[in-house]
């Protein structure tokens, strides 16, 4: 299987096509609204109705996921209709009851939790998740963020880790890390968000496009593998 690249924080539609286009197979818009990054439901389908169509399927040609931290799950649903959304993230201290109760209202929807990874023992909580979603994300821990710090994981610490279900993997990544980190680990998908920024919520183009080479490149090569 191909390694998902997530591109987290879109709040521009031209930027959200231009990053589509580059290949990116999912975008990750903020549903928090403490965010810098924050995009409500118009804006996100404002942005979704600006991305490039799959000619065989007629919908959008990436994956369009909301972040969402401690949201009311009626409040995600609406999102999600609203925005056009085929995915959810949740990046907060949902329990796996809510993520239970979250797919039952939202069976066609991915679910991915979001867990922030302060040591070892935070990796001790995640099998309880794993029949509750369909992928994991692993992002650094930050006493008072949620997501987009810009710090990584302890990668050397997580090369045992293997769950039972598809995971991301987050948390400062950038063009010029990101061959190191799958050196290390075999995650399947990607995370990146103020990795590939100018400032919240503005990405650098150039720097998204360096990030596609790079991967281009990867998968060209065996021996970047």
């Amino acid at each position: 299987m191909s390694l998902r690249v997530k591109i987290c924080g879109i709040t521009q539609p031209e930027q959200g096509r231009a990053i589509a286009q580059l290949g990116a197979t999912a975008l990750g818009f903020i549903c928090a609204p403490t965010s810098p990054r924050y995009v409500t439901a118009p804006q996100i389908a404002t942005i979704v109705a600006n991305l490039p169509i799959n000619l065989e399927t007629g919908k959008p040609c990436c994956d369009r996921i909301g972040v969402f931290v401690n949201a009311d799950l009626d409040l995600i649903c609406q999102t999600v209709a609203l925005g056009h959304l085929n995915g959810v993230q949740l990046h907060g201290d949902e329990t796996p009851e809510l993520c239970n109760r979250l797919r039952q209202a939202l069976p066609d929807v991915e679910l991915i939790k979001a867990l922030r990874i302060q040591s070892a023992i935070a990796l001790e909580t995640i099998p309880q998740y794993q029949n509750s979603v369909d992928a994991l994300l692993l992002d650094a821990y930050h006493p008072t963020l949620a997501g987009g710090t810009g710090k990584t994981l302890d990668w050397s610490a997580l090369q045992q880790f293997c769950p039972t279900i598809p995971w991301f993997l987050a948390g400062g990544l950038t063009p010029s890390n990101i061959l190191e980190a799958l050196a290390c680990l075999h995650p399947q998908g990607i995370d990146l968000s103020s990795g590939v920024e100018i400032s919240p919520g503005n990405k650098n183009m150039n720097q998204v496009a360096q990030l596609f080479d790079v991967l281009n490149q990867r998968a060209a090569s065996p021996t970047l593998i």
